[in-house]
């Protein structure tokens, strides 16, 4: 009985979300507020986060920022990301890395950097951004991108490791 009811609530949220967004989401993002996620994290107005994005440490996001699903936000170095960003599905951010720990057989302690994302940023699909990158206002980040090193203001950046394009 729990469960034919359960079926009920999905099959018409499902269905809101459908109408509403001409989309269709697995359950736990039919079950979440995008936006009262972001609410809860304390990001600007407007923005919102899907419930499959992880969010670690001290992340500060913008007004109208959209963050897709499948996101790895790594705020334990200090992360900033703009207003009016789109930060596509499975993009990886990071504050920290572990490589110098790892070779020394756990002698040397993690390294963190902040990481900064300017206004007006896309970064598309699988992007992974590297700690202590500055990507600027109103930069393109092609997607499966490898950014670890900083980019100006308008740039079009792509490649493993990302260069500019454009």
């Amino acid at each position: 009985m729990f469960i034919k009811f359960l079926e009920r609530i999905f099959k018409k949220r499902r269905l809101v979300v459908k109408k509403k967004f001409n989309r269709v989401l697995p359950l736990n993002e039919l079950l979440s507020d995008r936006w009262e996620k972001a609410i809860f994290l304390e990001f600007g107005k407007g923005s919102s986060i899907y419930d499959s994005s992880l969010v670690f440490g001290d992340v500060q996001v913008g007004v109208n920022t959209w963050i897709g699903p499948f996101v790895i936000l790594d705020g334990s170095g200090g992360l900033k990301i703009g207003s009016n960003c789109s930060i596509s599905s499975g993009v990886q951010i990071y504050t920290h890395d572990t490589v110098q720990w790892a070779v020394s057989g756990g002698k040397e302690p993690y390294e963190y950097a902040p990481t900064e994302i300017g206004d007006n940023c896309y970064i598309a699909p699988n992007v992974i951004i590297a700690k202590g990158v500055t990507v600027g206002k109103g930069t393109i980040v092609g997607a499966n991108s490898f950014v670890n090193k900083s980019f100006g203001e308008n740039s079009k950046i792509a490649g493993n490791p990302a260069k500019q394009i454009d």
